[in-house]
């Protein structure tokens, strides 16, 4: 019997019942003054960096009584956090003291978080559970199998990010409209998988359950993918510049644009290549059939063929997004880092509808890996852009450039 059988899906005594408050944001029964204590939630961090800073933020935001458990090797970062409310005990690694958390949360670099899977393990009460934060879940689920701790696991990515790093960077809204997915495993309690989706709810996240398989698949092709390609793309224009490099001064506006995100850290792109493969390559591959196929109708002059390639992608990226007019339109847009609250839209709007300023499209940043802030707003003109990048700046909100 693994060490989470003996009370898995039980539920804990301390977990509290969640409500939906007036803004939207879900709440504890034990929430509001002069409430707490034993009766409310015990969680566990063990890293606290950007996101474990940034989720347990949210988690005070939304309750203050929750109580806050964390580890990580920097102490003096655990005693700011102590000193800012965010962190109730200090701990001075895995041990004892975890008993009294109901949830852990594993918010190392992906390489490690299996390795704590097992020092964690027995010090789980009975009813308690762990989830990572980790953005390839294949690896952390294997280890749980591997450890047999599949019915006291859930996993767990937040799709969320910001270009600072360590727990001075976090703030108690980063996640607020970001998905989080969550990936059960097969053993999971219907009971933790509620659990975990009431904690991102408490963030301001929007939970989607998923397969962690499917969630890997899915990101090799909609993330992975294009940051090889973005990446490949940039350092073949670098290897066929001219010697005046005229490719590069050229490659403003639209180049720039399609190619942004190859400016992301190489250190964490090397981990989510690695930990990812299997599924990397096999998008991979099909990219490549692909381009074979386009370089095959290119040879043969075949105009329908290459006509067909743009007609079918344009629908598609039209019914995902707003559709763009020219081939490769430059994007005329920044994030804001603004706090989801009734009038932050329309205050935003207010403002630079006074400098007679057009916005193309305002909405919130669902995916926000990247760094980007909550709010993106898109403009028609660089003009505009930057007159509304002047004008907000003056009020003090913190602005994200497009990449």
């Amino acid at each position: 019997m693994s060490a989470g059988q003996s009370g898995a899906g039980q539920a804990p005594a301390a977990w509290p019942e969640t409500r939906q408050s007036g803004s939207g944001r879900v709440q504890t029964a034990c929430s509001g003054p002069g409430q707490g204590g034993a009766g409310c939630l015990t969680v566990g961090f063990i890293g606290f960096g950007l996101i474990g800073g940034s989720i347990a933020r949210g988690l005070k935001r939304a309750d203050p009584g929750i109580r806050i458990m964390a580890y990580m090797r920097t102490r003096s970062r655990l005693e700011q956090a102590r000193e800012d409310g965010i962190v109730d005990v200090i701990l001075d690694g895995v041990g004892e003291p975890l008993r009294e958390c109901d949830l852990v949360f594993l918010c190392t670099p992906v390489e490690y978080n299996a390795r704590y899977l097992a020092l964690v393990r027995p010090f789980l009460k009975p009813g308690a559970f762990i989830t990572d934060v980790g953005s390839t879940k294949t690896d952390i689920h294997q280890a749980v199998t591997d450890l047999d701790m599949e019915d006291i696991f859930v996993g767990g990515h937040p799709m969320a990010g910001s270009e600072k790093t360590g727990y001075e960077a976090s703030t108690d809204h980063l996640l607020e409209n970001a998905y989080y997915i969550i990936t059960p495993t097969k053993a999971s309690p219907d009971g933790f998988v509620e659990r975990l989706t009431a904690i991102a709810r408490m963030t301001g996240a929007i939970p989607i359950v998923l397969d962690y398989r499917e969630h890997d698949r899915i990101t090799a092709a909609i993330s992975h993918l294009p940051h090889i390609i973005a990446s490949s793309l940039v350092n073949l224009v670098k290897d066929s510049d001219n010697q005046e490099g005229l490719m590069k001064k050229l490659a403003a506006g639209g180049f720039k644009d399609i190619t942004r995100i190859a400016s992301s850290s190489p250190v964490m792109w090397e981990q989510i290549c690695m930990t990812n493969t299997e599924n990397i390559i096999t998008m991979l591959e099909d990219y490549m059939n692909s381009l074979n196929r386009t370089l095959t109708q290119l040879k043969a002059k075949d105009g329908q063929g290459i006509h067909r390639l743009f007609d079918t992608s344009r629908a598609y990226r039209n019914s995902i997004s707003d559709p763009s007019a020219g081939s490769v339109t430059p994007d005329y847009s920044f994030t804001v880092d603004v706090v989801d609250e009734p009038g932050a839209i329309s205050t935003l709007a207010v403002i630079l509808s006074a400098r007679g300023i057009s916005i193309k499209n305002i909405g919130i940043n669902h995916s926000r890996e990247q760094g980007e802030g909550a709010l993106k707003i898109t403009f028609y003109e660089s003009a505009a852009r930057e007159a509304a990048w002047t004008a907000l700046k003056k009020y003090n909100y913190q602005l994200i450039p497009s990449r």
